[in-house]
Protein backbone atom coordinates (compact mmCIF):
# COMPACT_ATOMS: atom_id res chain seq x y z
CA UNK A 1 0.00 0.00 0.00
CA UNK A 2 1.30 3.55 -0.63
CA UNK A 3 2.59 6.06 1.64
CA UNK A 4 1.42 9.31 -0.04
CA UNK A 5 -1.95 10.21 0.14
CA UNK A 6 -2.58 11.58 -3.07
CA UNK A 7 -1.40 7.71 -4.66
CA UNK A 8 -3.68 6.12 -1.77
CA UNK A 9 -6.82 8.17 -3.42
CA UNK A 10 -5.65 7.27 -6.77
CA UNK A 11 -5.86 3.88 -6.07
CA UNK A 12 -8.67 3.70 -4.70
CA UNK A 13 -10.46 5.66 -7.70
CA UNK A 14 -8.62 2.87 -9.72
CA UNK A 15 -10.21 -0.02 -7.96
CA UNK A 16 -13.59 1.91 -8.46
CA UNK A 17 -13.64 2.25 -11.87
CA UNK A 18 -11.99 -1.23 -12.54
CA UNK A 19 -15.29 -2.03 -10.60
CA UNK A 20 -17.32 0.42 -12.44
CA UNK A 21 -16.19 -1.16 -15.84
CA UNK A 22 -16.21 -4.87 -14.68
CA UNK A 23 -19.85 -4.35 -13.89
CA UNK A 24 -20.52 -2.92 -17.09
CA UNK A 25 -18.46 -5.71 -19.32
CA UNK A 26 -20.39 -8.36 -17.31
CA UNK A 27 -23.60 -6.27 -18.15
CA UNK A 28 -23.13 -6.22 -21.46
CA UNK A 29 -22.15 -10.01 -22.09
CA UNK A 30 -25.26 -10.97 -20.34
CA UNK A 31 -27.44 -9.26 -22.44
CA UNK A 32 -25.10 -11.05 -25.39
CA UNK A 33 -25.93 -14.39 -23.49
CA UNK A 34 -29.27 -13.48 -23.88
CA UNK A 35 -29.88 -12.57 -27.81
CA UNK A 36 -27.74 -15.43 -28.73
CA UNK A 37 -30.53 -17.68 -26.53
CA UNK A 38 -33.05 -15.61 -28.25
CA UNK A 39 -31.52 -16.83 -31.93
CA UNK A 40 -31.15 -19.83 -30.95
CA UNK A 41 -34.79 -20.30 -30.22
CA UNK A 42 -35.93 -18.67 -32.96
CA UNK A 43 -38.96 -16.27 -32.69
CA UNK A 44 -38.42 -13.50 -35.03
CA UNK A 45 -39.81 -10.57 -32.40
CA UNK A 46 -37.97 -12.10 -29.59
CA UNK A 47 -34.84 -11.72 -31.46
CA UNK A 48 -35.12 -8.23 -32.77
CA UNK A 49 -36.40 -6.70 -29.02
CA UNK A 50 -33.61 -8.86 -27.33
CA UNK A 51 -31.28 -7.44 -30.36
CA UNK A 52 -32.21 -3.63 -29.83
CA UNK A 53 -31.89 -4.04 -25.82
CA UNK A 54 -28.04 -5.19 -26.63
CA UNK A 55 -27.75 -3.45 -29.24
CA UNK A 56 -28.22 -0.20 -26.77
CA UNK A 57 -26.29 -1.89 -24.44
CA UNK A 58 -22.89 -2.40 -26.15
CA UNK A 59 -23.18 1.07 -27.95
CA UNK A 60 -23.61 2.57 -23.94
CA UNK A 61 -20.00 0.53 -23.19
CA UNK A 62 -18.13 1.91 -26.02
CA UNK A 63 -19.43 5.33 -25.64
CA UNK A 64 -17.97 5.37 -21.94
CA UNK A 65 -14.80 4.46 -23.16
CA UNK A 66 -15.16 0.45 -21.62
CA UNK A 67 -14.65 -1.26 -25.02
CA UNK A 68 -12.78 0.22 -28.21
CA UNK A 69 -15.11 1.25 -30.43
CA UNK A 70 -14.74 -0.99 -32.99
CA UNK A 71 -14.55 -3.89 -30.68
CA UNK A 72 -18.25 -2.53 -30.01
CA UNK A 73 -18.91 -2.61 -34.23
CA UNK A 74 -17.20 -5.64 -34.22
CA UNK A 75 -20.08 -7.39 -31.49
CA UNK A 76 -22.71 -5.96 -33.38
CA UNK A 77 -22.29 -7.17 -36.33
CA UNK A 78 -21.87 -10.39 -35.84
CA UNK A 79 -24.76 -10.57 -33.64
CA UNK A 80 -27.06 -8.68 -36.16
CA UNK A 81 -25.37 -11.18 -38.65
CA UNK A 82 -26.57 -13.89 -36.82
CA UNK A 83 -29.96 -13.05 -36.16
CA UNK A 84 -30.54 -12.25 -39.62
CA UNK A 85 -29.28 -15.84 -40.52
CA UNK A 86 -32.13 -17.21 -38.02
CA UNK A 87 -34.97 -14.87 -39.12
CA UNK A 88 -34.25 -16.20 -42.72
CA UNK A 89 -34.36 -20.10 -41.35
Amino acid sequence: MPNIKSVVKDVIRSRQRRDRNNAAKSRMKTFVKKTSLAIRGGDAAEIAASLSATVSVIDRTAKRGIIHKNAASRRKSRLMKRAAAAVKA
